[in-house]
């Protein structure tokens, strides 16, 4: 019975006290009009986080959310969670690309809102950085994922999509869009710095960045529930997907991801 106390009090300790000096991981969720799910998606990752007794960062980047979203985050004071905001809806690659590069922990992950990856996942995914890799995706495709409650509209446009990445982009991770990834610093700043869609495909592009800087990838299967509640047509975003696909060649073929550019994206912590 001891373990849940320690746990208790280890969650207190991270709420309460700031921690010194560089974080070991910083957590990263962007966050659009999520009041509803947030703060137990913030409760959950914090209390399983705490547990290790590592030091650790929360950012949640917000999107420009018009509803209590940033509130409610704020009003919870705690002592190492950070609310980067938004003055517009930028996009889901955005609200990322602003976390990731404000993030200072030598292992930064990023996590979607509703969960649908459970944070305790994550320590698979840390196991692949020990052995060298630069980014690890969660992945729904890999072999031993357990996928639940993926209608099959999803099941077949999510196909259709996997086989124009690999022949178009010679991407052979098998699940490029599952939102629950992590990085090693120096890498996330290298890709973030230079990634540019600001949409859903924003995964797609960092993935194709990696592969020409010839960093380390490695794909670790995942547990992943599709969220009650979610308000994103599998339809469009997949024809915004191929618009982005386009655009991702086409700045590809001018030379554009030659070099990083500077961040242009601008928050404010709260």
């Amino acid at each position: 019975m001891t373990e849940p106390l320690d746990r208790y009090h280890a969650y207190k300790a991270w709420v309460n006290t700031p921690i010194e000096g560089v974080p070991e991981v910083s957590v990263v969720i962007p966050a659009y009009n999520e009041e509803i799910r947030i703060l137990p998606t913030i409760g959950a990752i914090a209390t399983h986080m705490s547990a290790s007794g590592r030091p650790w960062e929360l950012i949640v980047a917000d999107d420009g959310s018009t509803d209590d979203t940033v509130r409610l985050v704020g009003d919870l004071g705690f002592a190492n969670l950070r609310v980067l905001v938004a003055e517009r809806n930028g996009g889901k690659g955005s609200a990322v690309r602003r976390g990731m590069l404000a993030a200072r922990g030598d292992l930064v992950l990023f996590a979607d809102a509703d969960q649908s990856t459970p944070i305790e996942q994550f320590e698979m995914l840390e196991a692949k950085t020990a052995e060298g890799f630069d980014v690890v995706v969660g992945s729904r495709k890999a072999e031993g994922a357990e996928v639940r409650h993926k209608s099959r509209l999803r099941r077949v446009l999510s196909w259709g999509l996997h086989t124009l990445v690999r022949i178009v982009f010679g991407i052979t991770v098998l699940d490029t869009q599952c939102g629950f990834k992590l990085f090693t610093r120096d890498a996330a700043q290298e890709l973030f710095t230079t990634q540019r869609v600001d949409g859903f495909s924003f995964d797609l592009e960092v993935l194709y960045l990696a592969g020409k800087r010839h960093l380390r990838v490695a794909e670790v299967p995942v547990e992943w529930i599709d969220a009650p509640g979610s308000t994103v047509s599998a339809i469009a975003v997949s024809l915004l997907f191929l618009r982005d696909l386009v655009a991702i060649k086409w700045r590809d073929l001018r030379g554009q991801y030659a070099t990083p550019r500077r961040h242009p994206d601008k928050e404010e912590g709260r």
